[in-house]
């Protein structure tokens, strides 16, 4: 994947984090296994709501900056708390094949007379805690203030279109199943903060003027609704050596995805009764998963989402050909379009 700054994404969040949760452990040594869940929290991952940052700081001509790097960095604890929270809601045991927050704090309250509801208490935590890191580091990433102030309006935007998909998704899971739902779930869950808004984010650091940002929303929306259309197909035919999750967690929990909206629609009577039987259940195994995948591919709708992802990805690169851009971010957005998008099942 084409992210030249990972490794340096990568430092910056290992420092940042080992001198915050030194802090936080310094205030009782009972903190300790917090601060190494925080440490933990930011290992790992594509880094790629950083390279989106900062390539549209770059897009505004601007030059290579290790504060701008800092500043993408911050997006990634954005992501680090999401995932944290969502798992919780969830209720998945594995991140990135191993056990989520919630599951790891086990061993933090061994004698709490409920170790369940202690655990998930703290992974919540933890969760606010990230997403108060990222405003921090954002704000302590070196740029001018003024660079700083012309960005803070757009964190707000973020906060409120991510915690909004988050409650939609709960508040549609198990109810009826519309694929037009589904994908303003993950418009808003998914799409507009991992792209939209950090493209965004680090154009206003950069002084981008409203036609660039305008071209960000046409290429950032439909490329962040293919790559959460991607990982949907990913969760129930992908290999969870390389999802690091398991094939059920989607079906067990009902989760309202485009994928699924779109097998109850295509599916025969006979089928249809089926997956609905299979949805919610938390006795599903192996054999249950196959008869799932099989009714999605008789029912088209595997082959659905695949037309889905192409339209948005090729609407992304043609809203970028547009776009006012220096050769070098114009490169490395359409590179990042394609590598987010087309990912091995």
């Amino acid at each position: 994947m084409p992210i030249t700054i990972k490794p340096r994404v990568d430092a910056a969040l290992l420092e940042f984090a080992e001198h915050e949760a030194t802090q936080l452990e310094l205030i009782d040594p009972q903190l300790v296994p917090i601060g190494a869940r925080l440490r933990e929290a930011v290992v790992g991952g594509k880094r790629i709501r950083a390279a989106f940052c900062y390539w549209g700081w770059r897009a505004c001509g601007q030059a290579d900056s290790d504060a701008a790097v800092r500043a993408a960095a911050s997006m990634e604890l954005v992501h680090a708390a999401a995932v944290t929270h969502d798992d919780l809601i969830d209720a998945s045991a594995l991140r990135r094949g191993l056990p989520s927050t919630h599951v790891a704090l086990l061993d933090a309250v061994p004698g709490a007379p409920d170790p369940e509801w202690a655990a998930r208490s703290l992974a919540m935590l933890v969760g606010d805690l990230l997403m108060s890191w990222a405003g921090q580091l954002f704000t302590t990433c070196g740029l001018p203030s003024a660079y700083l102030a012309r960005a803070r309006p757009l964190w707000t935007v973020l906060a409120r279109e991510l915690i909004a998909g988050e409650c939609l998704e709960i508040m549609r899971t198990g109810a009826a199943h519309d694929p037009e739902d589904s994908l303003q779930i993950i418009r808003y869950k998914t799409a507009k903060y991992t792209i939209e808004h950090p493209l965004q984010i680090g154009g206003k650091l950069g002084g981008a003027s409203p036609a660039l940002l305008a071209a960000f929303t046409a290429y950032g929306v439909p490329l962040g609704e293919a790559f959460q259309l991607r990982d949907d197909l990913l969760a129930v035919f992908g290999d969870p050596e390389h999802t690091g999750k398991s094939n059920l967690d989607d079906i067990a929990g009902a989760r309202p995805t485009a994928l699924v909206a779109l097998g109850l629609r295509g599916a025969a009577p006979a089928d249809r009764e089926e997956l609905q039987d299979l949805l919610g259940r938390a006795d599903l195994d192996v054999s249950d998963l196959e008869r799932f995948r099989k009714i999605l591919e008789r029912s088209g709708a595997r082959e659905r989402v695949e037309q889905l992802i192409t339209a948005r990805t090729r609407a992304a690169h043609v809203a970028l050909a547009r776009a006012p851009l220096p050769p070098a971010a114009a490169t490395a957005l359409h590179d990042l379009a394609d590598a987010v998008t087309d990912r091995s099942l």
